[in-house]
């Protein structure tokens, strides 16, 4: 009854304030708008009661949609910071602008709720007079909500077409002012959107909230246990000598995404590595520049451990585990080395952008062994990384590929440290040119010095590998014996990705072969060096920059195959492609020396799989493994290609075994091509019939774009069958009526919380809240 009622009273209310308020007239009932103090402490009965009643609500109903920056309007409802912010009309993601845009990152762009104000953000609760009747009455979320209460929902079938659920859909961010013309317009928009509405009593809490004036409260502060571990970090990374200091600025600028937490799975706190203009002891003055690697203005930067108070989300999640044992590595790779720092590097945009000159003092082993330690969770940085859903250039990779890395020992020789000194120039990244950039002279610029390296780079390796003894599997590092990090696989989800341990899935098309510079230069192309709010020319160059660094990784592997198919193995990748600029400078990679592996088929390339798999055998990932999925199951694995190409990308799948117990499946779509050298023309060159699909134990993927649940063994069957018999998309729509969970499905948000419980059960220290946005309308 209490329930019903708060419905009756928001209808009126929203009634009333569609017939008496008007455009700009809150004002004159409410008073002039002005932010307000909500944060209450933890142990304050209303701060309490935010952690424990309303932000489990807004998490699992809001922060699904709303948590990072390609949330619609900049809404991240993931913090108190996030909440008081509100809305913006302007876009983080646009490609097509012509000056880079100022950023906007919640913590570090802007301080004060009245800072956000000034930079144009609008507010989703009331910031007028405080009574109960206002905070209701002029609250976007409040009437976003209660708009969706007081609609007609679908029962099961689709939405109408008025339902736009494009990444780049038209954004209207209505203030409370324009809120009644906009609900008017859009009566279907209520919140969550496309999605069934809150429960009723979902509904009653969150109005109650509001009414009281919505105080919020921070998570609990880190234990102190953890406390101890901040201040023993904080001290080592901030030693005064030369040597630690340029270490630091190393790891900084390869950890600063990372959610670090110390080795504690129940319930961690997490914090991220940042630069302060304040010393270890004092409160954390963030140094807030565009990238890790831009001028502090400060005489001296400081690095310390932030606690993470943003509810984790599986798409910028990027776990990394600190304990004693690492700290010892990072004194041997770093401090115990034996090199001396005379003097600091400084910030100038052309030596800061490239790490070849930055960190020269410190031997390329060290760095390099660095980097491998934790090589998934770097290159998640590109996956992942600041812009939430992957850098944009996404399109010039492969849907399914796997990664090596040379082994260090190989890789740190004195000869190769030579040739990254004398072409160090030759290495600089467009992120020298900062976020407005020249896209076509800046191009031609880093073409001649790609040209050039590379040129070096093979002359020296055809000198080493003459004989062809050394260019055999010895070349791949092994893991030490006991890294995971040793074997990638990346998926690619057309605008998503996901990297994860171990070679999963059927043998891919391609794969990288890593050594030092190329990684490095990865990193400060897609990660330390790219711009979200950058123009178009920054975003075109970094787009095409990147097709020279993947077509070295490739044929760093083409070098291990026979000289006899290697050009045709690359062809082959490369069929219907126009020879590009790119694929033109990157012939120079490719090696006249033979390879030391001996082939016994005609089929070099599954061989080599073959070795590598086995090579890498002691520390291969096996929790992904696509053979060990059950027997029923297994169809999934060989679909014909006429379902495959009606499948979105990333499915998770919830299958009931025969102990009664849910296990979770990933249903990988792969979109296969022609080739990925088409900067505007994708589409033109998808090979259709030759699209795979990869079902494996487990969830990959942040995004779902399909959930099935199967109930029991004979669902199980029905539904692989059917699947198997996919022809049309009259054909999948019958199937996602019967087994899907639909976005109108009357239980989904129970289904969504026993999907989010089980991600939690299975991943751990890696769970992280799924995104919706991409959750298809079929």
């Amino acid at each position: 009854m209490r329930s019903s009622g708060w419905i009756l009273v928001g209808i009126v209310t929203l009634l009333s304030g569609c017939v008496a308020l008007g455009v700009n007239h809150y004002d004159d009932l409410f008073g002039p708008q002005q932010t307000q103090q909500r944060m209450q402490p933890q142990s304050a009965q209303q701060g309490a009661t935010y952690l424990s009643d309303i932000k489990p609500i807004l998490d699992t109903r809001c922060v699904v949609c709303h948590g990072c920056y390609d949330a619609p309007c900049q809404l991240k409802l993931s913090s108190p910071e996030g909440i008081d912010r509100g809305v913006s009309k302007t876009r983080v993601y646009d490609g097509t602008r012509l000056l880079a845009e100022s950023p906007t990152r919640l913590l570090f762009d802007a301080q004060t709720t009245a800072q956000w104000r000034d930079k144009g953000f609008t507010p989703i609760l009331n910031e007028r007079v405080q009574t109960e009747y206002a905070n209701l009455n002029g609250s976007v979320l409040y009437n976003s909500l209660l708009l969706k209460q007081t609609q007609p929902f679908a029962q099961q079938g689709l939405l109408p077409d008025h339902y736009d659920f494009s990444l780049d859909r038209a954004q209207t961010c209505p203030t409370m002012d324009e809120y009644p013309e906009y609900a008017q317009e859009q009566p279907h928009a209520g919140m969550p959107y496309g999605l069934p509405a809150l429960t009723n009593s979902e509904f009653a809490q969150l109005s109650e909230w509001i009414k009281q004036g919505s105080p919020m409260s921070q998570i609990a502060p880190p234990s102190d246990a953890e406390q101890e571990n901040v201040a023993k970090w904080e001290s080592f990374l901030n030693q005064d000598d030369n040597k630690t200091r340029l270490a630091a600025r190393y790891i900084y600028e390869h950890w600063y995404l990372a959610h670090i937490y110390f080795n504690r799975l129940d319930a961690p706190s997490f914090f991220t590595l940042v630069r302060s203009k304040t010393p270890p002891g004092e409160p954390i003055e963030l140094i807030a520049t565009v990238r890790p690697f831009d001028d502090p203005k400060v005489s001296r930067v400081y690095y310390r451990l932030m606690q993470v108070r943003s509810s984790i989300l599986s798409k910028t999640h990027m776990p990394l585990a600190l304990n004693d044992d690492k700290l010892a590595r990072l004194q041997a790779q770093f401090i115990h080395s034996e090199y001396e720092v005379a003097k600091l590097p400084g910030y100038a945009p052309k030596l800061a952008a490239n790490p070849f000159k930055v960190f020269a003092a410190i031997p390329v082993k060290s760095r390099y062994q660095f980097m491998l330690d934790e090589a998934e969770l770097i290159v998640k940085g590109f996956i992942k990384g600041p812009v939430c859903r992957g850098q944009i250039a996404l399109n010039v990779i492969n849907d399914h590929f796997w990664v090596a890395f040379v082994d260090p020992e190989k890789n740190a020789s004195p000869a190769v440290e030579q040739l990254l000194t004398r072409h160090d120039d030759d290495l600089i990244l467009p992120a020298a040119e900062q976020s407005n950039v020249l896209p076509l002279s800046s191009w031609a610029k880093y073409a001649k010095r790609q040209h050039d390296y590379l040129e070096a780079k093979t002359a020296l390796a055809n000198q080493v590998f003459a004989d062809g003894k050394r260019l055999n599997m010895n070349l791949i590092w092994q893991g030490d014996g006991y890294n995971q990090n040793a074997a990638l696989t990346i998926f690619r989800h057309f605008d998503s990705a996901t990297v994860v341990k171990g070679f999963i899935g059927q043998a891919p098309k391609t794969t990288w072969v890593l050594d030092y510079a190329l990684f490095e230069r990865i990193h400060y192309l897609l990660v330390a060096g790219f711009d979200v709010y950058g123009n178009i020319g920054h975003q075109l160059v970094t787009r095409l920059y990147m097709d020279f660094l993947r077509l070295e990784g490739e044929q760093n592997f083409l070098n291990l195959l026979p000289l006899s198919h290697r050009q045709r193995i690359k062809q082959h990748w490369y069929r219907k492609s126009h020879l590009s600029l790119s694929e033109f400078i990157n012939r120079k990679s490719l090696l006249g020396a033979p390879s030391g592996i001996r082939y016994q088929s005609d089929d070099p390339q599954a061989e080599l799989y073959d070795m590598l798999k086995a090579h890498l055998k002691p520390v291969l990932n096996e929790a992904y493994d696509y053979t060990t999925v059950p027997t029923a199951l297994q169809p999934l694995n060989e679909l014909p290609v006429e379902a495959i190409n009606l499948l979105p990308q990333v499915s998770f799948i919830l299958a009931v075994d025969d102990k009664g117990v849910h296990q979770p499946y990933t249903l990988i779509h792969h979109n296969a091509h022609f080739n990925i050298s088409s900067l505007l023309n994708e589409e033109g060159q998808r090979a259709y019939q030759e699209d795979t699909a990869t079902l494996v134990p487990g969830f990959i993927g942040d995004y779902p774009e399909a959930i099935w649940h199967l109930p029991n063994q004979a669902h199980i069957d029905a539904f692989v069958q059917q699947l198997s018999d996919v022809r049309t998309e009259s054909d999948y729509r019958t199937l996602k009526a019967t087994f899907g969970i639909r976005r109108t499905h009357p239980q989904f948000w129970q289904y969504s919380d026993l999907l989010h419980r089980i991600a939690r059960e299975t991943r751990g220290v890696e769970y992280g809240l799924f995104d919706y946005n991409r959750l298809e309308n079929r």
